[in-house]
């Protein structure tokens, strides 16, 4: 019982946000394939978690760092790109909403587990941070899922997945060892800059829509 509040608001803060990116989308996406994108997201954190498992032995711990972005967000971009092969994707930002969802159900499960495991403080210094660090982490590849739909190309894909990584890297690496000021300001002028440029894809597909509204 004492954790049923702490995992009630982690699930909350999780949904919350789901919304808050999700609304966006002028032509909402069919909730049956939002919640399956969820749920791939939350097996992508299992796969994840199971590679991480053998990271352990390992003795640098920024090749520990890089090898957990690596496997994270190509986990969460194969959850979201079950998404695509299905007749409502059919504009560029649905790339985002799907990358989100699936990044968000890769989320709560994380939370879920950090809340079992280390109890209720979890939710404060991880669910809080955690929970849009990994909706920002993979902006860029919806932001490559909704550009190849709009344009065509191979290396749409490869480019945003490899942001994601990128950022990931940079976001964890700033949080290994103790957390001085300058690795604190670091963290915070990262995540403002994940934000800026997540919001800068939602208002490049928003303006698409506008602008194809009343097209066939």
């Amino acid at each position: 019982m004492a954790l049923a509040l702490p995992l009630l608001l982690s699930a909350g803060l999780t949904f919350a946000w789901l919304w808050f990116f999700v609304r966006r989308d002028r032509h909402p996406e069919p909730p049956r394939l939002l919640a399956r994108t969820f749920g791939w997201g939350m097996v992508a954190w299992a796969v994840s978690a199971a590679f991480g498992g053998s990271f352990g032995t390992l003795s640098f711990p920024l090749l520990v760092v890089l090898l957990a972005a690596v496997i994270e967000e190509t986990s969460k971009f194969l959850a979201a790109s079950t998404a695509t092969t299905e007749q409502a994707f059919d504009e560029p930002m649905d790339g985002l909403v799907y990358a989100v969802t699936a990044a968000l159900g890769f989320a709560f499960l994380e939370n879920v587990t950090y809340t079992l495991g280390f109890g209720a403080p979890a939710v404060t210094w991880h669910a809080l941070l955690t929970t849009l660090a990994h909706a920002l982490f993979s902006a860029p590849q919806g932001y490559a899922l909704g550009g190849r739909h709009l344009r065509g190309g191979r290396w749409w894909r490869s480019r945003g997945l490899l942001l994601s990584i990128t950022l990931h890297f940079v976001f964890n690496g700033l949080l290994t060892g103790n957390a001085g000021w300058p690795q604190l300001l670091a963290l915070g002028v990262t995540v403002a800059l994940m934000a800026l440029l997540a919001g800068r894809y939602y208002r490049h597909f928003e303006t698409h829509a506008r602008e194809n509204l009343h097209k066939p």
